[in-house]
């Protein structure tokens, strides 16, 4: 017990329990759950956030003074053998949330684990851990989520990934909806947010915590750990960078609010200790291997990018959509999608990767979707890779002269399922595939218009499918000799006990980029 567990933050228990205790009035003070994340060989992250009022105004929680928080990891679900234990403080600095990073633990074996504050015990949650990096693993079983909006519908979709069992569990952004929707669209509400837009660090907390409120999200996060990136609505709707997409807003005034909801956002996810640097940045990116068989990238496809191309003024502002001909901003090498720092890092890390399966796990499609047949009248819309289509070239570029093998992209985003060739130049469809992309459709959020997508189709022989009038997620088994995806719809948002359905299997095989219906 208690080898290698504790990590720099974590204070030792005599300390924590000479610490006032946070008055719970006798109310339960883990309503929002556990999670975990961030697997590794030896270990994992551990997540609650303490709170007996989950939305109360001022991002609390409800909670007073620090209050001790003791974590116990057993090799058993009974806890009849406990492997690791310990004790932390959990304040109102990050409103009493405990992130608790775990070492020393055995390789590619479940874990159970529990929290104990003001003489009361936490839901238990099961965790894993990565296989060695050296392990030839036969099998992972992939869930991925994306754009969970309170508003639009239940999320049974989260209940039904629990229940697939899934080693790791993938967000790729929109956890959270920033927007309340207007009196004018309540018809299109299923269960109302019943708060004002979050622009503030407690309105941002208080968005998470009513997500976590959902029993069939904390089944999920209790059944396994995650990785999890953001995308827009974390923070604000089609925001890059530094410059939020509302006309006037200068990207001083813009950063303070992205600050408010990157805080929020770690305070929320079970992701390793990351902080706000003097320049209100928060690295959020980062590379998980999984033996062998697989090697993550997780990315960050909205802090560190240039502004949307063609903005309306100095501070921003934007069409969505625009055409080729009137934009050349689109254009320039000098634009970046993921910073140009998170790209060396990327492809530094694609360049020493010698697993079987490289995945790419980020927040918009990155095939493109082209509105015209390229010629200058066609549009694009600019929020996507489509806005950075000379990034986007030089990602495929690298991933041609690197060479890491099996590159999978899965992104989320667009409320719709696709299954793409990722082509090596962007304005050419008929170009070389170097990588697959799936696309997953929405938790609960309302897709875009199906039929004049449909009618863009015959410009894009890159998608291979596209639905976006289902609801759903994608459920991937990763093998040796190929990736079997699942895309799975639930019956109906607005119903909380909607039954899973599969909507159509797909199959890359090893070796062979771009994927064949199963």
């Amino acid at each position: 017990m208690n080898r290698r567990h504790l990590i720099g933050g974590l204070v030792a228990a005599p300390l924590v329990l000479r610490f006032s205790q946070a008055r719970a009035d006798g109310a339960y003070v883990f309503p929002l759950g556990v999670a975990s994340g961030d697997p590794a060989p030896d270990g994992f992250v551990l997540w609650t956030r303490l709170a007996i009022d989950p939305v109360a105004p001022d991002g609390l929680g409800g909670m007073g003074g620090p209050a001790a928080v003791r974590w116990e990891v057993a090799a058993d679900e009974a806890f009849r053998r406990i492997v690791a234990a310990g004790d932390v403080a959990a304040d109102r600095t990050s409103a009493h949330s405990v992130h608790v990073e775990i070492e020393g633990l055995t390789p590619d074996r479940p874990y159970w684990y529990r929290f104990t504050s003001l003489g009361q015990q936490s839901p238990v949650g099961r965790a894993r851990t990565a296989p060695a990096p050296d392990a030839d693993i036969d099998r992972l079983r992939l869930a991925v989520a994306s754009c969970s909006n309170w508003e639009s519908g239940y999320f049974s979709a989260y209940g039904h990934m629990a229940d697939e069992a899934p080693d790791l569990t993938l967000f790729l952004g929109d956890y959270i909806y920033e927007y309340t929707r207007t009196a004018a669209q309540s018809a299109n509400v299923v269960r109302p947010y019943g708060l004002e837009e979050a622009t503030t660090l407690a309105g941002y907390r208080n968005r998470y915590a009513l997500h976590r409120t959902d029993a069939d999200l904390q089944r999920l996060h209790a059944a396994a750990p995650c990785l999890a990136v953001w995308d827009d609505h974390e923070v604000h709707d089609d925001y890059s960078g530094v410059w939020s997409k509302t006309p006037g807003v200068t990207p001083n005034d813009f950063l303070r609010r992205r600050a408010a909801g990157y805080q929020a956002f770690y305070e929320a996810m079970p992701i390793r200790r990351t902080r706000l640097d003097a320049r209100l940045q928060m690295p959020i990116h980062r590379s998980v291997r999984y033996g062998r068989l697989a090697q993550f990238f997780m990315l960050d496809g909205r802090q560190y990018r240039s502004r949307q191309a063609c903005s309306d003024g100095p501070n921003g502002g934007k069409g969505q959509v625009i055409t080729d001909a009137a934009c050349l901003d689109r254009l320039d090498p000098a634009r970046t999608f993921l910073g140009f720092e998170q790209e060396r890092w990327l492809y530094e890390g694609l360049a020493r990767s010698d697993a079987r399966w490289n995945i790419l796990g980020q927040n918009l499609v990155m095939a493109g979707l082209r509105f015209g047949n390229g010629d200058a009248e066609t549009r694009y819309w600019t929020d996507t890779w489509d806005g950075f289509p000379v990034a986007r070239d030089r990602m495929t570029e690298a991933l041609v002269t690197l060479r890491p093998r099996n590159p999978v992209v899965l992104s989320g985003d667009y409320h719709s399922f696709w299954t793409n060739d990722v082509k090596r130049v962007s304005a050419d469809p008929s170009s070389q595939t170097v990588a697959t992309e799936f696309v997953g459709t929405s938790i609960s959020s309302s897709g875009p218009p199906h039929e004049a997508l449909m009618a863009q189709m015959p410009e894009n022989p890159q998608i291979k499918f596209f639905d976006s009038r289902v609801r759903g997620y994608v459920s991937i088994d990763v093998e040796r000799d190929r990736m079997s995806t699942r895309y799975r719809t639930i019956s109906d948002v607005r119903d909380p006990r909607a039954t899973v359905s599969t909507l159509n299997s797909w199959v890359v095989e090893d070796g062979r980029p771009g994927a064949v219906a199963a």
